[in-house]
């Protein structure tokens, strides 16, 4: 009796164990399952997301590439030093012979007008000018003011020799509006502030001469 109790609590204790064995093991199953699940939504999530980024990188890209309606264009323009005024083609100027000394153009709104030799060079520098005359109304000035104080490389002054309300000038670049409203103004400044089109990109727009 006593060795068939000994085997029969020897056996109870093997199921036992075998009991605990497998349940062990599918518990590390589940856990292998789980894990390979969240690793399966964590890596559609970052592909997914590096597609959106990817995608929205390349319509900012295709949006600044593509052409605005109205903006006229100017090439080759020289880029020397001069200390003496500069008779443009075109006013406001876009580029040409200038001032060695740029017009402070970060984030500047000047009320008064500016010299044309110091403000060429800050458009040399990747700035975007935005200039006014008297048919501008004062609303659109203000709305212009407060969005020049929000972007960098940028400057604005008044500018009675214009044909336009509003232009928006950066090296070799014109646009001409009416209205501050007028949605190619925001596409300009995209476009333009540090462009492709900038001879000296990088360059300063701070420590310069401030009218």
């Amino acid at each position: 009796m006593g060795t068939s109790n000994a085997k029969a609590k020897t056996a109870a204790r093997r199921a036992h164990m075998e009991e605990l064995r497998k349940a062990e093991q599918a518990r590390e199953r589940r856990m292998r399952l789980l894990t390979l699940g969240a690793t399966a939504v964590i890596l559609v999530g970052l592909v997914g997301g590096g597609w959106y980024l990817f995608d929205s990188a390349q319509e900012k890209e295709e949006a600044k590439a593509a052409p605005i309606s109205g903006v006229k264009s100017w090439s080759k323009l020289t880029q020397n030093h001069v200390t003496t005024p500069v008779t443009y083609k075109m006013s406001p100027p876009v580029g040409g012979d200038h001032n060695q000394v740029w017009v402070n153009c970060d984030r500047q709104v000047y009320t008064k007008a500016v010299p044309n030799e110091n403000a060429v060079h800050g458009l040399e520098h990747g700035a975007v000018w935005i200039t006014y005359n008297d048919k501008a109304a004062k609303a659109d000035v203000k709305t212009l003011a407060e969005k020049v104080t929000n972007t960098s490389y940028t400057f604005m002054s008044p500018y009675e020799d214009q044909s336009s309300p509003i232009v928006l000038s950066a090296w070799e670049h014109q646009l001409k509006v009416d209205k501050a409203s007028d949605p190619r103004v925001a596409k300009f400044l995209d476009k333009y502030v540090q462009g492709a089109q900038t001879p000296e990109p990088g360059a300063a727009c701070t420590n310069g001469m401030t009218p």
